[in-house]
């Protein structure tokens, strides 16, 4: 059930009275009842739905969480029904890899982790929008572990952790995490790694292979005999690798706090592979091209989840990303 500090309870209780003017104290009291009961779910709240909302969906039960008849349900880009789906097909899990993003101000939960599927681990982005005690839109992103390797997703880097709290007097405000997960979108998208406040000690992980910062192999070289291309967050996207991206669409900020630091954000990525062929930029500032001879890829869709470690700083110094390669390419992401 959704939480009310004593605090903002009496609030409410005050603002009744003066709204009601000379409303008898029964009136007023119970309009701040009804305030109350009506209340936005806080941190605690949002983070005990979602594990409410995990072990029914384990228990293949949709019964035992709080679903609103008018439920939107997309999983994987496709509009389904509750006890469809991983609901299904879920058969474990949570493990000790879980990163949860509570948003109170959005009313959405954010959640990224690992559960079993058919007995398989699957790396799992959710997303929760509550409206008055009820669960009006849910999201999963089900994606299989890059080339089956769950070294990167057996424990938490330490950033990602619950434990790992921004003080008090250092936190970012809500609109400032909104603003710097957003900005991702834009540097990918724009091939310009100045757009995003990247840390240098930035890393990304991709369905838990380490894509970029220290261990990343660096983008993709089509020849050794070349000089390296940039491995770090901000060098391999001014590296212009990632052209073969032609659009991020529905992109959403779906849920930020300032608690931890953690803002987490969805989107679609096209991929039409009509826009070969393109330079990318070496290390030491040589050119080399990718062409449709060394980027033999049919057209795809990637939807995607992504979590931002955002420091005291400002800066962001982890990523931790889920997504699922769609083909043919262009499809609907299943919120039209």
């Amino acid at each position: 059930m959704p939480s009310l500090s004593l605090k903002a309870a009496l609030s409410l209780s005050v603002t009744g009275l003066i709204l009601t003017g000379c409303s008898s104290r029964k009136e007023s009291s119970e309009t701040a009842a009804a305030a109350v009961a009506q209340a936005a779910c806080d941190r605690a709240c949002l983070i005990k739905l979602t594990d409410q909302y995990l072990a029914a969906v384990v228990k293949h039960d949709p019964g035992a969480v709080p679903l609103a008849e008018n439920l939107a349900f997309v999983e994987n880009i496709k509009r389904i029904k509750p006890g469809e789906g991983l609901w299904k097909s879920a058969t474990g899990g949570p493990t000790d890899f879980k990163i949860y993003v509570p948003d109170v101000d959005q009313q959405q939960a954010g959640w990224m982790g690992i559960v079993q599927q058919e007995g398989k681990p699957v790396l799992l982005a959710l997303r929760l929008k509550l409206v008055d005690g009820k669960i009006t839109e849910a999201e999963h992103i089900v994606a299989a572990p890059a080339r089956g390797n769950m070294d990167n997703l057996t424990s938490l880097r330490p950033g990602l952790m619950a434990t790992s709290i921004i003080p008090e007097a250092q936190r970012k405000s809500h609109d400032e995490l909104v603003k710097i997960g957003l900005s991702y979108y834009d540097a990918l998208d724009d091939n310009d790694g100045s757009k995003m406040p990247f840390a240098p000690d930035c890393s990304r992980n991709e369905n838990g292979l380490t894509t970029a910062g220290e261990g990343a192999p660096g983008a993709p070289n089509t020849d050794p005999k070349l000089p390296p291309i940039a491995r770090d967050c901000k060098g391999q996207l001014d590296s212009k690798t990632f052209t073969y991206i032609d659009k991020i669409e529905n992109r959403r900020l779906i849920a930020a706090d300032p608690v931890t630091g953690l803002a987490m954000g969805f989107s679609h990525l096209r991929h039409p592979m009509n826009n070969l062929p393109y330079k990318i930029v070496h290390v030491d500032g040589s050119t080399s091209e990718r062409n449709k001879a060394n980027m033999p890829f049919a057209p795809f869709d990637m939807p995607a989840a992504h979590i931002f470690k955002i420091g005291a700083d400002g800066l962001v110094h982890e990523i931790e990303a889920a997504g699922i390669v769609v083909r043919p390419n262009n499809q609907p992401t299943g919120w039209e």
